[in-house]
Parts: structure tokens; sequence; C-alpha cells
């Protein structure tokens, strides 16, 4: 079966449209550029002219995803000169390094599934095949943005879905669906590519469709293109009792009959968001407080970063590479701190890894919903096109992102990741408190680059860049809450909260794994876990009369057998990752950087041997350390839950527990390590959180620690910001501009006139 947005294949024969990729964007100058939209047009008539000319058993190519294959990365630190081994300049770079990119394909008449690799040949300027493989039956690539939209389509003109939709009371055009990955369903085979539909009634244009849950979920097989099934969760209508045992029914049972619960009719209240539809909404009681007024982040002279090429920036003292990642969204790499003339690496490659979204309700399908954020969809293909004054403010800098569409046309988006500085506070003040001394303070600046992303919720995706050497990662989860329909009476308890009448919101997880790749001073890093305890020696003793010693108890993750590891907030435990052959030059200790920060080190909930659990073990534990392992496609240690996630039923091979189980005791002391951390969210619902949620922030940090010989941000300047006035007219007014910050007139002791921005 093909439609028109999947290419047939005629055998022998190539594909109409020549590609000239002689293009500005076609040919990037840094070896880590994501491929480029031209470079993606080409690269998939390449892969469709060799399928017609050499694959006589392909009769289709539909185009799951296209990314670039990265170098080796001792080739690419050569290339930039970056130094591998403290105190030793950078390798020299002998190699031109290739441009390779893979591309997953699947074949939607065979339900077959592809991986092919390219290679750019520089001197004719056309993408060849290297290699196409068949994955392995059951194994699936990611789910589309297409496929998620065909759901839409495929239950409006599904004629069981309209049936069950009109008996509660909505017509075809007002059935919206929400694809969701069907998690683990034993009932079908893997082999099938399959999703389930959340469905919601929309009872006008552009009304919030969430406040309209219908009470059964169909699910598609996306290759055939139609509705293999619908299921009805059990509920909890008498006395609190499931209407149903949580045991999916066999497929060849009636599922009204199955649920065990009479049909229960979409709350049809609306529940608004929209400033101008709430204005219309028969139950909005208008708000009293006065609008806001306007705050403008303005930069007169210009912002104080600078873009090398297309995707390499410089800021302050730092300089890293930016890139679009279809499945990853922001992925920053070579990140160098230029520390006084010394070029010193810090991190190879940062990136947001996995995150999985796990529901508590245990009443079937619900147990389906725990979505692979990075896995299943892609956290660049769910990007949303930023906006200038609204996603982004003040002087803004965009950088574009592009990923393959079924056809294999490039999908564009103009304002992918977002750059901009902005004051973040105080950086460091100190007053000398005596008559006559002096206060000085600097303002923090940090460059912000951010991305925002629609999944199962809405995810901003920020990471902070400080003067004062500090690389901060902030997740916002916000947008709207997975709402399910509840039947007159019915209780939301005790797996969800009732957030508005006849809607509840189950309670879940979100859980993030970053993926670190460090180069502290070069490769050959070690982490360290430190814990704080009290002091063993007893008060009233010598060594501790008043009781009061506590001290670092460091451990180093030296092999494999100490690669997982947990936090303890008892201990007040950290990590740090350092480099052996660098010692500060006081202290005496390894130049690093420290793991710390608001985040909640967050691990999964669930029973032993639950479907999530066996899908994501990488959520099990809050630290994973590994040694990196390059392949023919790059890093073969880069995603903690397998390359391909949809519809697994266990984690594979190629995931983070078993790199870890088959290492045994592999050394990783002083080696090139990768790190994956889990850190998250437990969200317990509230009424606040409906009808959008308001943003909650969720921050990691990565301070140096031995790195640096002293405070890194003495340089940066004190403000005296001449547009900062009074609030209110008529107050009194402070001269910022009256001396140096001195403390007390004529040895009266007052603040008054410190001003320490001189």
């Amino acid at each position: 079966m093909t439609s028109d947005n999947i290419v047939p294949i005629k055998q022998g024969v190539l594909p109409v449209k020549q590609v000239n990729i002689d293009k500005q964007d076609a040919f990037p100058t840094h070896p880590l550029d994501a491929l480029t939209p031209a470079e993606i047009t080409a690269l998939s008539y390449a892969l469709r002219a060799y399928v017609a000319e050499h694959r006589k058993d392909i009769k289709a190519v539909k185009f799951i995803n296209c990314n670039l294959i990265a170098p080796p990365k001792r080739d690419v630190l050569a290339a930039l000169g970056i130094r591998t081994v403290p105190g030793k300049p950078a390798e020299k770079s002998t190699k031109v390094l290739p441009r390779r990119g893979e591309t997953d394909f699947a074949d939607p008449v065979t339900g077959i599934n592809y991986n092919a690799s390219l290679k750019l040949d520089p001197s004719t300027k056309a993408w060849t095949v290297e290699v196409i493989e068949t994955l392995a039956e059951g194994v699936q690539p990611q789910i589309t943005v297409e496929e998620l939209i065909e759901c839409d389509e495929l239950v409006r003109s599904d004629p069981v879905v309209l049936k069950l939709a009109a008996e509660v009371g909505l017509k075809p055009e007002q059935l919206y669906a929400d694809g969701w990955s069907i998690g683990w369903d034993a009932r079908w085979p893997s082999s099938r590519r399959i999703q389930q539909c959340l469905l919601y009634g929309r009872l006008s244009p552009h009304e919030n469709l969430y406040a309209h849950p219908l009470d059964f979920i169909p699910v598609v097989d996306v290759n055939m293109k139609k509705v293999i099934h619908v299921d009805f969760p059990p509920h909890r209508v008498v006395k609190k009792q499931l209407s149903a045992t949580t045991v999916p029914p066999p497929l060849d049972h009636d599922p009204v009959t199955a649920s065990g619960r009479p049909r229960i009719p979409p709350p049809m209240r609306q529940d608004n968001y929209l400033p101008d539809l709430l204005e219309t909404q028969p139950n909005h009681v208008k708000s009293n407080i006065e609008p806001l007024k306007p705050l403008h982040v303005v930069q007169p002279e210009g912002v104080s970063f600078r873009m090398i090429g297309s995707n390499e920036l410089e800021w302050q003292a730092w300089k890293m590479h930016i890139a679009f990642g279809q499945r990853e969204g922001i992925v920053l790499s070579t990140i160098t701190y230029n520390d006084n003339g010394d070029i010193r690496p810090v991190m190879y490659r940062l990136t947001l890894a996995e995150m999985v979204v796990p529901y508590a309700a245990p009443e079937h399908p619900h147990p389906r919903k725990h979505a692979f954020d990075v896995g299943e969809y892609g956290m660049g293909t769910q990007a949303n096109e930023l906006s200038l004054g609204c996603d982004c403010v003040g002087a803004i800098h965009y950088l574009p992102g592009a990923f393959i569409a079924h056809d294999g046309s490039p999908v564009v988006l103009k304002h992918a990741i977002c750059i901009h500085e902005e004051d973040a506070g105080i950086l460091w003040k100190h007053t000398d408190y005596r008559v006559g001394g002096r206060a000085h303070a600097v303002r923090s600046r940090r460059l912000v680059i951010s991305m925002v992303c629609t999944t199962t919720g809405i995810n901003s995706d920020q990471v902070f860049l400080e003067t004062d050497g500090t690389i901060e990662l902030e997740m916002k989860l916000t947008g709207i809450l997975n709402a399910y329909v509840l039947a007159d009476g019915e209780s939301a308890a005790p797996y969800a909260v009732q957030v508005a009448p006849n809607i509840s919101a189950q309670y879940h997880q979100h859980v993030f794994s970053f993926r670190v790749d460090p180069m502290i001073d070069g490769l050959n890093n070690t982490v360290v876990q430190s814990d704080i305890v009290t002091a063993k020696h007893a008060t009233g003793s010598d060594e501790n009369f008043a009781g009061n010693a506590f001290t670092s108890e460091d451990l180093r993750i030296s092999n494999s057998s100490l690669a997982i590891q947990d936090y303890d907030a008892t201990k007040d435990r950290r990590w740090r990752i350092v480099n052996p052959n660098k010692k500060h030059y006081a202290s005496g200790k390894e130049a690093s950087y420290g793991i710390m920060g608001n985040a909640p080190w967050v691990v999964l909930q669930g029973a032993p041997g639950s479907n999530v659990r066996e899908r994501a073990a990488f959520a099990e534990h809050s630290m994973w350390v590994v040694k990196d392992v390059e392949g023919p496609l790059g890093s073969e240690r880069q995603w903690p839950s397998g390359k391909y996630v949809p519809q697994t039923r266990k984690s594979p091979l190629d995931s983070v527990g078993n790199w870890v189980k088959e290492a045994k005791d592999e050394n990783l002391e002083g080696e090139d390590v990768v790190l994956f951390m889990t850190v998250g969210v437990t969200h317990i619902p509230r009424p606040e959180d409906w009808p959008v949620m308001p943003s909650e922030h969720m921050r990691i940090a990565f301070k140096p620690q031995n790195f640096f010989d002293r405070n890194p941000s003495l340089h940066i300047l004190p403000e005296n910001d001449k547009r900062s006035v009074a609030a209110f007219a008529g107050a009194p007014q402070v001269n910022a501009a009256n001396g140096n910050g001195i403390n007390g007139a004529e040895g009266v002791h007052t603040h008054d006139n410190a001003a320490c921005c001189n």
C-alpha cells in the first residue's frame, strides 16, 4: 500500500527529479554540522536511485529519519585543533573528514524496515550508498510527525469509530485524535507498526479539545492505514470498584462488554485558555487583575556573542558547536573555555538522550501510556517554530533545523533554536561594612540556547552558559495535562486527580536521561562520587570536642562494577568529572567539573517486572558510567534505551543496562567515559494545572571545581545602567554615580550612598 507521500519504486527506473546540491547550504564547513535541507534532498534521491537499480525486493520507500554520521571523535578534535591531553598540543590532523549520513526507511508494502548509510563524494558532490541493512523483524524506527497527524484522518474515516463517537453525541468533524506510541501490547506482534489514538471532541475551531475526552481508544496500523481495534478502559463507577480486571481482554472479545461498564459521554463544559475564546466562554469569570505593563529587553550596542560560520558560537571565553538533532533536539559539541589564552576542552557532546513519561493508572489500556519522547518521537521533529518577542525576548539569533519527510523532502524549521543573552541577577558582591569601606557588585550575564518541543506535553529545553564557567541545563514542563473522562459521581482516586468536572488527570512521571560526553582538560577522565558524612570522632573527643565536624568522602568510579549509582539525599551525594592528569596549583586537587543543581534525582516508579521498567532500565538508577565505544555509525553508546525504541518489549542489547552488564570489570579510571544522568519530576496534577499547566522548572548544573586558578569572572566589569530609574514618580533618587562605592558619609554608617557600580 502506498500513498502520495510514500515513494513507490519502479525497478530499473531512476527517480525523475534530479537534485542540484551546488547551493550555499549544501556543503557545511564544520564536521559536526547537521545535514542541511539540500543534503537531505540529495541523500534521499541517491537512496531511491540505488533502490530502483539494485534492490528489486524493496517495493516502496517511506523515509523515517535522516541524520549525520559524525566522524570519529579524535579526528574531529584534531581537525578543530582541540587537545586531548593536558599540557600537550592538539593531535595533528592528517585526514580529510568524510561527510556521511544515515537514514531509516520502511517499505510499507512488505512491512520491512531498513537502515542505510551513505557517503558524500567531495569531488563529484554526489551521495553514494555504502550499505543497506535490513532491520530484524519487530524492530521499529521512530514514529514520524506524518504518522501522528494521520491518526486524525484514520479515526474520522473509520465507521466503527464514527458510530461509537455518535453514540456519545459527537459528529465526525468534531473528532480529534492524539497519536501515541502503543507502548507495550502483547496482543499484536511487534512486526506490525501500530499506534494508539487518544480521542477528544472539539466543539468549535481552536477550542480546547482536551476538555472533552472520549471513553474509548482506537488502535491503528499506520502501514495498512486502518483502525484495527478499539479498547474501552474499565472504570470505578460503583463503590470505587473496578468494573473489570486490568488484564487486556482478548482481541476477539467485545471491548464494550469486556470493560464491564456503560458508555460514558464526554464532558461538554468548555475550558479554554486562548484569551479570545475565554471572553466568549459561558462559564468564564473575567479577571479583575490589571494587565502587566511592558518590560523590554534592549541591547543598544548589540549582542556579546558571535557566530563563526552557521553553527559555531563564541561568547566570552566559551566556544562551542550547536546543531539541530532530529532525535535529541539541541546538540552541543566541542565546548571549550579560553582560560587566558589556554583553550581548555570541557565537553565533547551534551544532549538529552532519552525521556520516558509513564502513567500510573493500571486500567488497561492506560499502562500503554509510557511514551519515550526522544526515542519514539524525537525532540527535533516535534520542535516548535519559535516566535520573536514571544518564545524568545530580546536581541535574538535563530538557528534553523531540518528533518526528512516520508517522501524524502526536507521539512525546514527556520527558527528552531533560539540564542540570546539575559541578565541573571547578581553574579557576586561584597560590601566592606566598615565606615569608609567599599562595596562592589557585578551582575551576572548568561547566554541562553533554547528550543520548545511539543511531545506528550510541552518541554522547553534550555542551556545556560555562565560567565563563572558554569554550564546549566534546564527543562521546563508546560502544556496540557493528559485528560481522561470520569463518569458522574466517579472518583479519580487512587491514581489520578479530578481537575475539572468529569475530567481526571492521572499521576505520571517525566524521567530524563542526559548524556554527558566529557573532555575535562582532555579525553581521559574519571567520575568521582562524593558523600557528605559526619566525622567518625565522637562529640567530646580530642579530635571533635564540639561535635561539629563533617567531611566529604570520595568513591572513584574506577571500573564497571561501580558504574551504577543512585542519589542519596541523606548524604548530600554529588558527582564530579575529573582529569587525573591535571592538578590545581594551590589545592593540589584534580581539575574537574561538579554535577549539582536543584534537579530531583527521580527514578522510575512502578513494580519490578512492569512493562515500563522492562523497556526503560535507564530510569531505575540516577547515574550510569560507561566507556565510549565508536563504530561504523559513530558512538555505539548513545541511546540509553537503544537506537530503536518503538514497540520494544524489553531493553535491547544496545542499551545502557546491557553495556554495564557486558563490561564486567572494565576499567573506567582515566578513560574516555560517558555519563547517563537520570533526573525528572513525579507529577501529581493539581486543579491549578488545568486547563493549561504553568511551567515546572528542573535544573542541573556543571560547575568548575579546581578547574580555574580562582574566580574566573573577575574580569566582568560592574554595570552602571543609566536606564534604571525609580519605579514611582517623586520617589527619592539614588545617585548611582556619586563615588566609588564608599560606605558612609562623614563618619555616619549608611548604605544610601553605597554605589557599587563604578
